[in-house]
């Protein structure tokens, strides 16, 4: 919220900072704070930010410490309609306690206790508002980390109506944010299909093998075939970047789609001279951390050995095909990856496996299919996506609304209280309540 900014609002309403309706209680930071060696299988809850979901709390994944720990705690232990906010890590992050009758949190987390002029249910609907979101970027503190204090939460405004249209803003809201959720549910569903349906394809395409189809090894249809180069150590010697040419990295190749367009390191000539450049058109595959993605170069570029570079030949293979296949075999490739604390597959991997190639003829003719329903696959993800996009602004603008006493009543008519409409500014600054004014 910047300072200047004014809502108007009906009559009735209040301008609160959050530490005048609720009550604010940090988790226990001194000696008797659980450490890891304290958690236990079962006992009282430990509840910390990775718990925190928008659905309430997440019961299997809790920690947990026992009674004798939890009887050891000055503060931080929390009570059923407590709800539970994150001032650092996942800043802004919050959760309404319906599971547990007793816990504790973490020292990431605080307890937000509402008094008796608001209740607990429109104080998350405020949590999810772009006001609070606004007070958050305002109050927020720390480059690295951003974070607040429970100091800077009972600092934040909140625009407050008495506790009937609280509850009658809640009922209304629930309605709304139900149908929404369901209308959401079924565009992302529609979303995966849409993805389903041409992995689905291009599954069947390379399983339903016709005649005449050879098996061969990469390197049998590859002009070049090998991993990448990078000998120098240590690897991030500043000495080796910033000069003329691409250097590939492993998430380039992620977050590629198909065709490699972009980078974000290069190599000066020192670089190249402990390193490779290989073609545009040489396709890239990852065989550590992002393992088993692929792309094709559309310029020179070198990568490590963490990537192998196949350069096909034409006249055995078609480029795109080969990349299609690889793309059909991620999945099972992946699993001869899985074990380690970062998955990773080798050279031989794909020296020894043996892809099926029908004639190059035939390859062609197998990419257009392939490239339309793709295309259309993307068309109808875009409409599906703008569909999601656009109910959560939907979302976003009933909860202005509300913040504003715009809301439709059950029967339709929009509801606009009357009479003085006191100013709501947006900022540090904060104004006094009409009753103190």
């Amino acid at each position: 919220m910047k300072e200047g900014n004014a809502i108007s609002l009906p009559k009735g309403w209040e301008v609160k900072k959050l530490g005048e309706i609720c009550e604010f209680e940090n988790g226990d930071r001194g000696v008797n704070y659980p450490s890891k060696s304290h958690r236990t299988e079962m006992g009282i809850p430990f509840i910390n930010a990775g718990h925190l979901t928008s659905n309430g709390l997440d019961i299997y994944s809790m920690d947990y410490i026992s009674k004798e720990r939890f009887d050891l705690l000055g503060s931080g232990k929390v009570q059923k309609g407590d709800i539970l906010f994150c001032l650092r890590g996942s800043l802004g992050k919050f959760a309404k306690v319906h599971e547990f009758s007793e816990g504790a949190i973490a020292s990431s987390l605080v307890i937000v206790r509402p008094k008796s002029k608001v209740t607990s249910d429109f104080l998350m609907i405020y949590f999810e508002s772009k006001i609070c979101a606004d007070m958050i970027t305002d109050f927020a503190n720390g480059a690295a980390q951003p974070n607040l204090s429970a100091g800077n939460l009972k600092n934040f405004i909140i625009p407050l109506p008495p506790l009937s249209e609280q509850q009658r803003i809640v009922a209304i809201l629930d309605e709304a944010f139900a149908g929404i959720a369901k209308a959401k549910a079924k565009a992302e569903q529609n979303l995966k299909n849409a993805k389903e349906l041409f992995e689905s394809y291009l599954q069947g395409v390379f399983e339903n093998k016709g005649e005449g189809w050879e098996e061969k090894t990469l390197e049998q249809i590859s002009k070049s075939f090998g991993r990448g180069k990078s000998r120098h150590r240590p690897r991030n010697f500043e000495g080796l970047y910033g000069g003329a040419y691409p250097f590939i990295q492993t998430g380039d190749i992620r977050n590629c789609n198909h065709y490699i367009t972009e980078y974000t390191q290069t190599y000066n000539d020192l670089g190249l001279a402990q390193s490779k450049l290989w073609p545009a058109g040489t396709i890239c595959i990852t065989i550590a951390a992002n393992i088993a993605e692929t792309g094709v170069l559309t310029f020179d570029a070198c990568f490590p050995d963490s990537v192998i570079g196949v350069v096909v030949n034409e006249n055995l293979a078609d480029r795109d095909f080969v990349e299609y296949l690889l793309q059909s075999f991620k999945a099972r490739i992946q699993s001869l990856g899985k074990g380690s604390a970062q998955a990773n597959i080798n050279m031989g991997t794909f020296e020894n496996e043996l892809f099926p190639f029908p004639t190059v003829a035939e390859q062609k003719e197998i990419v257009q299919k392939l490239n339309a329903l793709s295309a259309e696959t993307k068309r109808l993800e875009g409409i599906y996506q703008q569909k999601i996009n656009d109910l959560e602004e939907l979302k976003k603008s009933v909860l202005q609304k509300a913040f504003r006493g715009e809301l439709r009543s059950p029967e339709g008519a929009e509801y606009r209280s009357e009479g003085h409409r006191p100013s709501l500014r947006m900022g540090k600054n904060i104004p006094q309540s009409p009753e103190r004014a």
